[in-house]
């Protein structure tokens, strides 16, 4: 492994680190705010791999964090939603690699409808799921050590999280 990688798999797993954290935020607010910083290593990380689609699918990600930690009401409506599922497609569209690329797309795509029911368990569900699998599959194809690290991470967070909130409380729309 050269300096270069392991530089670019330390970027990675500090986003590993502050997406686990994030987890254990009980309000969601506070959840998509560490979430953003997550995203933004991430999306270095990812575009120094070059793993492209997985990089500005992570845009987007950065993007639907800081709309779902905001107060505007816009930003955190349905409409909101469907715009950035609608870029997820877009970025899917523009850097088609294969099947390979429909990974990072349905698992954002995903997590991003979980995010904007507002609903805790929901949201947790999605990545457990959906998003989760789906990006230890990418990670692997595209040698993000730490994205596979992170999503081993994030599963043990998520399911930590349910323990420890229980899924009544998470249950709530916030």
């Amino acid at each position: 492994m050269t300096l270069s990688n392991i530089f670019i798999q330390g970027i990675g797993i500090i986003g590993t680190i502050l997406y686990f954290l994030s987890f254990q935020c009980k309000s969601n607010r506070n959840l998509f705010r560490v979430q953003f910083l997550s995203y933004v290593c991430y999306t270095s990380h990812l575009i120094l791999l070059g793993a492209i689609t997985g990089g500005l699918s992570y845009v987007i990600n950065t993007l639907r964090s800081f709309c779902l930690s905001s107060e505007n009401t816009f930003l955190k409506s349905k409409h909101m939603c469907i715009i950035l599922c609608t870029l997820q497609i877009c970025v899917l569209i523009f850097t088609w690699s294969g099947f390979i690329s429909l990974l990072p797309v349905i698992a954002n795509i995903a997590t991003t409808i979980g995010g904007y029911t507002h609903n805790g368990i929901k949201i947790r569900f999605a990545g457990i799921f959906i998003n989760s699998p789906l990006w230890i599959i990418y990670d692997i194809y595209v040698g993000s050590v730490a994205g596979l690290i992170d999503e081993i991470a994030s599963e043990t967070s998520m399911i930590l999280s349910i323990y420890r909130f229980g899924i009544k409380d998470l249950n709530k729309v916030e």
